[in-house]
C-alpha cells in the first residue's frame, strides 16, 4: 500500500510545540487539564501537557478516557468483533476546569461527541477545546477543534495513519489510499 508521509518525527515535534504555544495564548494557562482519547490521542495529550506545564510553569492535570462504549455505533458493529477496551483516568476535578481534549486525527467527529459524552460523566468542565494533531474534514457533527496540527484534505476512500513513538516505533502522519475505514 503507497503511503505519503506529511509530517515526519521533526515535524509531528514542531507542531506539538505549537498547539503547546497556542494553548497557553488562548487559556492564560489557568485551570487549564489535558485529556487524551484512547489511544494515540492519548500518547500525544501527555506530550502536549509536558510542554504546556513547562510553558507555564507548573504542573497541567493529565488524563485520558475511553470512548469505546460512548460511540453511537456500538449496537451496530459485528457482535464477534468486540472493541479494544482501556481504562479512563481522571484524578483531578473537571469542575470549572478548561479541558483541552486531544485526537490524532478528526475526521466525522463522532469519536469527539463520546468522548465529550465520557468527560461529562466526571463532572461539568467550564470549557472543553479540542486539540487535534490532524483534521481530515468529512465532518458528520458540527464539530470544530480550537488548534489544529494540519488541515489534510483527503478523499473518503483515503485513510490518514498517524503512529507515535511510543505505541508504533516512529512518529509520523501519513495519507494511504485504501477502502473506506469505519466511522471515528
Amino acid at each position: 500500500m503507497d503511503e505519503k508521509t506529511v509530517l515526519d518525527r521533526e515535524d509531528v515535534r514542531r507542531t506539538l510545540v505549537r498547539i503547546a504555544h497556542e494553548i497557553v495564548e488562548k487559556t492564560g494557562g489557568e485551570g487549564v487539564a489535558v485529556v487524551g482519547i484512547h489511544r494515540r490521542g492519548a500518547v500525544l495529550a501527555a506530550r502536549l501537557r509536558d510542554l504546556v506545564a513547562e510553558l507555564v510553569g507548573e504542573p497541567v492535570p493529565l488524563g485520558d478516557v475511553d470512548i469505546s462504549f460512548y460511540r453511537d455505533d456500538v449496537g451496530l458493529r459485528d457482535p464477534d468483533a468486540q472493541p479494544v477496551v482501556h481504562a479512563s483516568h481522571i484524578s483531578f476535578p473537571v469542575d470549572e476546569a478548561t479541558i483541552v481534549l486531544v485526537d490524532d486525527v478528526l475526521y466525522t467527529g463522532r469519536t469527539v461527541r463520546a468522548a465529550i459524552d465520557a468527560l461529562f460523566d466526571y463532572g461539568r468542565p467550564h470549557k472543553v477545546q479540542l486539540a487535534v494533531l490532524a483534521d481530515r474534514g468529512h465532518r458528520e457533527l458540527p464539530i470544530r477543534p480550537d488548534y489544529v496540527g494540519k488541515n489534510l484534505p483527503t478523499a473518503r476512500a483515503e485513510r490518514v495513519n498517524v503512529r507515535v513513538q511510543e505505541i508504533d516505533g516512529t512518529d509520523e502522519v501519513a495519507i494511504s489510499a485504501g477502502i473506506e475505514e469505519t466511522t471515528r
